[in-house]
């Protein structure tokens, strides 16, 4: 969202298991002459450490071309050490989806070239901002919850150039989504309608960001008060991670069959029902998705998207953990040539496959109505 919001070129971010992007970044970039910022809190997230290690394999592991951002202690920590790479420490005590101005958010900004010292100053005007009264985070999670609290739990954010809505939406369904409530973001949509609610993006100029940054944080810290629920932790997401290890510790590859009708699920969706889109395809491919979006979006539904395995990390949290009104359309496509992953008994479309019919898997055991089509 960052490199969108400033128009940057140099910097590219990786974040599917799809081999056909594997193998365009590879192609795309001189590897001789790119620095690898791998990034993780945990230090053992799947999708990042097989990139880790297909990049350390093909530039000859020469360490000064890797940069590790993670959390003290963790075992990327460790190898990152063992590999002379530089190390940037991540503060233990912020979750992943509100450690934008942390470490993980910093360091590749500083690499795009963006003047922290302003993205940081309005974070810090406006974290002054919200301990008073009129506090603008207080008034726009009083406005989330309020209207969750009148049925309108779609939370219909206005799109900017730099794609917002597509880091809010992680923090707002991540937070929100469990024990059967949250705030389904869904960014671009209209917000006329009985379950809909509006949210503005504030930005004069794109050094705001900062400020909006730490604005939604603690709007959502407040929502999730009026929800009841603990905004800070995501015990759904490991669901589909355990899945996901099920299927590849079967030594099975899924066919990915097309599963379901779609007509018949589309046929009885209608507010406060939404379908939700999740694409494990080439992100290249994206813009295929419209006309099964423009589709969705007749049966007067909100309609939102992502692409796998990114979205299980985000909005996967509210899609399990959230209300029952979710109607999930998995699209899939074929991944071509296999690319191996160094060290594992599987390469990058095995791992996507496994990804996709984990998630299948564990949507359709919670009831969750499902269908899977291929493009």
């Amino acid at each position: 969202m960052l490199k969108r919001t400033f128009g940057v070129k140099g910097l590219h971010v990786l974040d599917t298991t799809h081999p056909a992007m594997i193998r365009h970044a590879e192609h795309f970039v001189d590897l001789e002459q790119t620095m690898f910022v791998v990034s993780s809190k945990s230090g053992t997230t799947l999708e990042t450490r097989s990139h880790f290690d297909y990049f350390w394999e093909r530039t000859g592991g020469k360490g000064e071309q890797f940069v590790a951002v993670t959390d003290p202690g963790s075992e990327l920590e460790q190898v990152a050490g063992s590999r002379g790479m530089r190390v940037f420490a991540g503060e233990p005590t912020i979750g992943g989806r509100y450690s934008a101005l942390s470490p993980f958010g910093l360091v590749p900004a500083a690499l795009m070239g963006i003047d922290l010292s302003r993205v940081l100053a309005n974070a810090v005007r406006m974290a002054e901002a919200c301990r008073g009264e009129s506090s603008p985070g207080l008034q726009l999670g009083l406005q989330l919850g309020e209207a969750w609290r009148d049925g309108r739990d779609k939370v219909c954010i206005g799109e900017t150039q730099g794609r917002f809505g597509l880091w809010a939406e992680q923090l707002i369904a991540e937070s929100t989504g469990k024990q059967g409530r949250g705030l389904v973001p869904a960014p671009g949509e209209p917000p006329d309608g009985p379950d809909r609610q509006g949210a503005e993006v504030e930005l004069t100029d794109m050094f705001d960001i900062g400020a909006e940054f730490f604005r939604w944080e603690f709007a959502v810290a407040i929502a999730g008060s009026i929800l009841q629920i603990n905004p800070f932790d995501q015990p759904n997401v490991q669901a589909a991670k355990d899945k996901t290890k099920e299927v590849l510790a079967s030594g099975d590859d899924p066919a990915l069959k097309p599963e379901g009708s779609l007509d018949e699920l589309l046929a009885g969706a209608e507010p406060p029902h939404y379908v939700a889109i999740q694409a494990f395809i080439d992100p290249a491919r994206e813009g295929e998705l419209e006309p099964l979006i423009a589709r969705a979006h007749e049966t007067g539904c909100v309609v939102t998207h992502g692409l796998g395995p990114r979205y299980l990390h985000s909005t996967g949290q509210l899609h399990k953990g959230g209300p029952p009104t979710g109607l999930f359309v998995q699209v899939v496509d074929d991944t071509g040539d296999e690319t191996p992953i160094p060290g594992q008994e599987f390469g990058f479309g095995r791992l996507i496959r496994a990804q996709a019919e984990g998630d299948f898997r564990s949507l359709k055991q919670l009831g969750r109505k499902i269908v899977r089509v291929r493009i």
